[in-house]
Order: structure tokens, then sequence, then C-alpha cells
């Protein structure tokens, strides 16, 4: 990045992957977890995870300029976490935050085949990010900053989420345009017992744009409804059965609460885009809004994905993101084009097994796309949706009479 204004802060949650290859045992998580037992593994695949490393060395794969603000300790693992870093670019650990005497959270990933994974994570760090940690020097050169997994930084939500509400608007201040994103916590956890919908009431005034999953929005905001939703159809299933009319109400209540722009990731089913209808709204978008932002204009659309074979889905919502703020830094005056590059971008994410080496230049997935690439079905219930492209949908409750996309 050198002297030159980054395009985009991403700050958030950052930790070191630790992946033991598990391929020789099939004896599952069961037979290989026993007190006492010595169990063999083979070599362990060490890299970085978290939004900070996964939205953000997708925006740098494409090309955007970004600067990162994570927190790490100054242990071993710290060292590991910003040595991974530079590894993509040397200018990229700079804006690192490392704290002395802290930890660095870490995951270790149990995978034997054919076993659901467990995940033996330390937050670490994390915990103790705050608003006073963030570098505003470089924000104040930034078109775009984005926040990501508040849920899983327990300054974030304790307190009824005052240190988020601070830093939000702190940043909002300072003109970027803000983007955050979310992570649906362990439900018995202290974040899993957050009072979600005040933090969010609390937030959101701050945030033009808002990526959260299906899954971690309806879990935040409408917990009965997703536990009724979850006991009937099973967790991994639903998001096969949310509907138009759910999309539609959680979007404008949150762009009630404060939103200019919200964004659903639906998984295997796309990006879900519902946008203020107040103009004034988009006006105060900041130094990354959408330029013209008539078009912008209380808009309903729907994406489907691109068809790929898919090899893991690790980073995938993290690299879509990615996607569509580079989409809208480069084509915003279009949302039909930003959601199909963000769509674009997560499916070539989704050809690797992990979280961001599937991700090309912004120039080859563009390439990609003009070739001909082939959407997936739309698969979900929308009724009165009318197909305006392929691959795009637009809602009833979208102003916009054009029918010819982009």
């Amino acid at each position: 990045m050198g002297t030159q204004a980054p395009d985009v802060v991403v700050a958030g949650h950052i930790c070191l992957d630790i992946l033991p290859r598990m391929d020789g045992t099939n004896q599952g998580i069961e037979a290989t977890l026993v007190p006492g037992k010595l169990a063999l593994v083979g070599p362990a695949h060490i890299g970085t995870g978290g939004a900070v490393s996964n939205t953000g060395l997708a925006l740098h794969r494409l090309g955007v300029r970004v600067s990162l603000m994570g927190k790490v300790g100054d242990d071993l693992f710290g060292g590991a976490v910003l040595d991974t870093l530079r590894s993509y670019d040397e200018a990229l650990a700079e804006g690192m935050i490392r704290s002395p005497g802290e930890h660095t959270s870490y995951t270790v990933v149990v995978s034997p085949p054919e076993t659901d994974r467990i995940f033996l994570h330390c937050t670490g760090a994390n915990d103790t990010f705050a608003a006073d940690d963030l570098a505003f020097e470089a924000i104040d050169r930034a078109k775009l900053f984005h926040f990501g997994y508040p849920p899983l930084m327990r300054r974030m939500y304790a307190n009824a989420g005052a240190e988020l509400e601070e830093l939000l608007a702190r940043v909002k201040a300072s003109g970027a345009t803000v983007s955050v994103d979310l992570a649906r916590p362990d439900p018995d956890s202290e974040a899993g017992r957050a009072d979600w919908p005040t933090i969010l009431r609390r937030a959101l005034p701050g945030v033009d744009l808002f990526l959260p999953s299906l899954e971690e929005i309806l879990y935040m905001l409408r917990k009965e409804q997703y536990e009724a939703m979850a006991q009937r159809h099973g967790a991994a299933e639903l998001l096969h059965h949310a509907d138009g009319a759910l999309l539609r109400s959680l979007a404008d209540e949150l762009i009630a609460m404060g939103a200019a722009v919200v964004v659903l990731k639906l998984g295997e089913h796309g990006l879900y885009l519902r946008t203020t209808a107040d103009p004034d709204r988009l006006a105060r978008m900041g130094r990354g809004a959408p330029r013209p932002s008539d078009r912008w204009l209380d808009r309903e659309l729907l994406a489907t994905c691109y068809q790929v074979t898919a090899v893991g889905t690790t980073g995938a919502g993290d690299c879509t993101i990615a996607g569509f703020l580079t989409g809208l830094l480069r084509h915003g005056e279009t949302p039909e084009a930003v959601l199909n590059g963000a769509v674009a971008v997560g499916a070539c994410n989704v050809e690797r097994a992990d979280a961001v080496s599937g991700v090309p230049s912004w120039d080859e997935v563009q390439r990609r796309m003009q070739a001909g690439w082939a959407r997936r079905e739309q698969e979900l219930s929308l009724p009165d949706w009318r197909r305006i492209a392929d691959g795009l949908w637009a809602g009833p409750a979208d102003r916009n009479d054009r029918k010819d996309g982009a």
C-alpha cells in the first residue's frame, strides 16, 4: 500500500487457524479424543482466519488498496499472524495492532474424515479491541471502513454494545462509508445471550452497509423465530425455507434501525439486497457511497450464485463481501452490477478449500462473468418477484421500473 491512502480499512476479528491433518484416522471424534490417548495426526496447516484476514486478503487479491487493523498479542501466534499477512504484502501488517502482554486469538480445528468438525477457539486479544485501538490517520483517508465479527469480540457486545456504538459513530464522523458484518455466536456463550436487538438499535445508525447472513440476523433479531424454524426444518436446512416476505421484513426492520443498505447472505441461494427509501440517508453514506445514488433508492433485488464445483466453503461469506465492496467502489452506479460481482467472487472462493486462494483479480472475475458463466436456478419462494436478467430478480418492493438488469 505504501504511502497511498487505502480504499478500504478492514478492522475487527482476526485469529490464527491451526488445522492438524487427520486423514490417517477413521475412528471419529469419540474414539480420537479419549483421555490419556496419544492420537497421531499429520502436519498442521496454519493460516489466518476471521474477517480482517478473510475479507481483507480477498480485497487485496481483487486489487483494492486495503489497510488491516486486527489486534494480536506479542506472542508466537501473533508473530505467525503477522508473518502470514506479510507473505501477501509487507504493507498488510503495517496497520495491525500488537498489544503487549495479550494473547493472540487462535482456533484449533479438529476434523477427522467424515465427521463434523470441532472448533477449539480462544478469543484472545479480540475481546479487548476498542475504539481507541483504531488508527484514524488511515481511516480519515479511506473511502470505506469495514468492521467484522463484533459478536466474537467481548467489548463490542458488553454493556449493551456501548463500545461498538462509539466505535462506529467515530468512524462515521470521519466521513468514511461504514460497513459491518456479523458472526453467529455460540448460543450458550455470553455473546449468545447478549441483547442483540438493543445492540443493533444502538449500532445501526452508524452503519451504511449491513451485510450479515440470514441465519445470523434471524438468530440475533428474532431468536424465537430462528429456534422455531430450526426445530421445524433443522438448522442446516433453515436457508432453504426462507422466502421473500421473511427477507423483506428483516431488511426493512434493519433499515428502520438506521442502516442505509442491507445485504443478506443466503449461502448457495445468493444475495438479497434492500435499500432505504430515504434519499437523505443515501446522501449521508460517506466517501464510498455509490454515485449517482438515485438508482440505489428503495431497491429490492436478489442475485443467484454462479455455477461451480464447490471444494470448500471456508471464507465464502467474507469473500462475497469483498466482492460487494470492490464492486461498490468500481461499479457503484448500479446495484445489479455490484450484486453480480459479489456472488461471482464468492463462487471463485468455493472452488478452493481454503479461505482466499480461489479469489482472482477483479478483472479476471469480470472476464469470467462476461464469457457467459452459467448461473444457478432460483429456488427460494419469491411470489410476485420478476426476473430482470440472468440470475437477477426484483422484488415487489423494488421501485426501479427498469427491466434490463445490468
